[in-house]
């Protein structure tokens, strides 16, 4: 696999987050960095998929500083703001398209992706990301496959959005099968973050990829459970650049919607887009 430069400057820019968030001693933060300088030279030369590379970087510096969550506290923060904006909007979202548009704006609330800014304003941004809408947007298409959906959920304060969107597909019928990270990396939600939202209530099942603190889908660790889910549902809803990462290497799967803001350059190339785009894209695979 080819590696983009770019996202190995982003993945450092995320080790000094980490280290900014646990506050090691000068010292020790110098060796860290060091160490993260040194695994991307081996980790930009591996066949791996980014998502891959990315989980055995931040897991090894999570062993030098000597957290299992350094996100913990703005992943509840994240999740506050994120209650707060839903009360005021739920109210004016109406139908499908409308709930996977927040859905995606929710996909915006990410911390530490390099030059991409998570506004202090939230709701004020939220407000104008849903006027400006979706640059793709296949909703008419993916609607009419959401009867059996395996819902892959990516940040914190973006499952708030996604419960949302989960809570009005029930409502039609759909059967949701959640799946989330096993154990905590970055910011992204694991099974105590989507229970303390009450989301475990009202989808069909909550899940795991099962592979620790990975981030992205491991097809090569997969629980089964979760790949009995996908063998058996009428889609895929894909939350957020890892598990694009990770699903876009796949071939034979069925249709997944791929719901996400392009947050980096590389990514927003791939698919012929502006950095800060937002879109619901649908691949059919069979």
């Amino acid at each position: 696999m080819k590696h983009d430069t770019r996202c190995f400057e982003c993945l450092l820019s995320r080790i000094q987050l980490e280290i900014e968030l646990t506050n090691p001693s000068e010292k020790r933060e110098g060796e860290i960095i060091a160490h993260a300088e040194e695994m991307v030279k081996f980790l930009q030369d591996t066949p791996w998929t980014h998502p891959v590379v990315a989980s055995a970087l931040h897991r090894s510096v999570y062993r030098r500083l000597g957290v299992s969550d350094p996100f913990l506290e703005l992943k509840k923060a994240s999740e506050e703001v994120s209650l707060l904006i839903v009360q005021d909007i739920t109210q004016y979202l109406s139908g499908f398209r409308d709930h996977v548009l927040a859905s995606v704006i929710g996909n915006m609330f990410d911390y530490g992706v390099k030059g991409h800014e998570v506004s202090e304003d939230f709701v004020s941004f939220f407000n104008d990301e849903f006027n400006t809408g979706l640059a793709i947007d296949d909703t008419e298409k993916i609607l009419p496959l959401c009867k059996n959906v395996v819902f892959f959920t990516d940040n914190c304060g973006e499952i708030v959005f996604d419960r949302e969107l989960i809570k009005w597909l029930k409502q039609q019928g759909s059967k949701i099968t959640v799946v989330v990270r096993e154990k905590p990396i970055l910011n992204d939600a694991t099974p105590e973050d989507v229970k303390r939202i009450g989301l475990d209530t009202i989808a069909d099942a909550i899940l795991t990829t099962g592979s620790g603190a990975e981030l992205g889908i491991r097809f090569d660790l997969l629980p089964a459970d979760v790949e009995k889910a996908i063998e058996e549902c009428t889609l895929v809803i894909s939350k957020g650049m890892a598990n694009y990462e990770s699903l876009r290497e796949e071939n034979g799967l069925i249709p997944i919607a791929f719901l996400m803001c392009a947050k980096c350059e590389p990514i927003s190339e791939e698919l012929g887009l502006k950095r800060g785009d937002k879109i619901a894209l649908l691949r059919n695979s069979r």
